[in-house]
């Protein structure tokens, strides 16, 4: 099956839990599809370049996933339709990387940086 990379923003007023539930039922929406998701990452609230439906910030989430292009082209339209969405990028890759992604390492050089001081 191809392999798909998505970057979901959701709504700022979202509490933590509520946005990784949305992973979670996007996720099982895959499942039912005949996909499965094979990694997500929630990268939390950040702040936008521009506001996106009077919202200045978002919840942010990555998903690696394995599944056929209906069971994706489905979760996407759900997504879009999700008033809790703010927008969906997907994009078909030809192998997932292993490790966290880059988002998450630097994260991580971040907190190691602090450590040493």
């Amino acid at each position: 099956m191809p392999l798909y990379e998505h970057v979901m923003i959701a709504r700022q007023d979202l509490s933590n839990t509520q946005a990784e539930g949305l992973i979670e039922h996007f996720g099982t929406v895959l499942a039912d599809n005949g996909g499965k998701m094979l990694e997500n990452e929630y990268w939390g609230v950040k702040t936008m370049a521009y506001k996106i439906n009077k919202n200045r910030k978002g919840h942010y989430a990555f998903m690696r996933t394995d599944a056929p292009a209906p069971a994706v082209q489905e979760m996407e339209r759900l997504m879009r339709l999700h008033e809790d969405v703010m927008r969906v990028l997907t994009i078909k890759v030809d192998a997932h990387d292993e490790g966290p992604s880059i988002q998450m390492q630097k994260r991580e050089d971040r907190d190691s940086r602090r450590e040493r001081r």
